[in-house]
């Protein structure tokens, strides 16, 4: 699985993995939050972490914000998982609700190795026969109540929470060591820069939207 990633790994990747890795292999459950830019490879590290869990017959949840994110992450999955007999699926509007009802009856029977989903991964009909971890992407986009079920959800298992801007709360957690935390500053090799740019809609144009 590690040689088929395209790209080289930054020495924070590399790091940042390890450190997760040796968390999975204790009996004490994993609670650790990985930090990282957009783009400096957090995914990679928290699929390589899922691929570890599968190999010890567990499953994994990610849990996302928006139903966007999600689709985003199911692409990815099966891109990088498409070589291994592994099941993904994944949970939101974008399906009907008869598939959501046969992916969470498969889910519940183990048949799911890897599930993806937005809050509908929290309602009370998903019963994980096996979750072994249980990943929080964008955890600062989740409110209170949220977290609460988030809590309800994991069954004991590893959490990994995964954000870019971590709210004051979580880092609090993290550096009075409460929660353990990974993290990734080193960009991969000729990543551009994200540039943002602040652009007046023009009041002339009779097309909407124009700029």
């Amino acid at each position: 699985f590690i040689d088929d990633f395209r790209f080289v790994e930054t020495t924070d990747q590399l790091r940042a993995t390890n450190e997760i890795i040796n968390d999975l292999e204790h009996e004490k459950p994993m609670n650790r939050l990985l930090v990282g830019d957009v783009g400096f490879g957090k995914t990679e590290v928290f699929m390589r972490a899922a691929f570890k869990i599968i190999e010890n017959k567990g499953q994994v949840a990610i849990l996302a914000p928006t139903t966007v994110l999600t689709a985003q992450h199911y692409g990815v999955f099966k891109e990088r998982f498409s070589k291994f007999p592994i099941k993904i699926e994944y949970l939101s509007r974008f399906n009907t609700k008869e598939e959501n009802f046969k992916i969470i009856e498969q889910l519940n029977k183990g048949n799911v190795d890897i599930v993806i989903g937005t809050h509908r991964l929290l309602s009370s009909d998903v019963k994980f026969k096996n979750l072994k971890l249980l990943v929080v992407d964008e955890e600062q986009r989740f409110g209170v109540k949220q977290k609460e079920k988030i809590k309800e959800l994991n069954y004991a298992a590893h959490v990994l929470s995964v954000s870019a801007t971590p709210i004051p709360r979580t880092l609090s957690m993290a550096l009075s060591s409460i929660q353990e935390i990974s993290i990734i500053t080193e960009p991969p090799k000729n990543r551009k820069s994200i540039q943002t740019e602040l652009i007046k809609i023009s009041e002339e144009s009779n097309s909407p939207g124009q700029w």
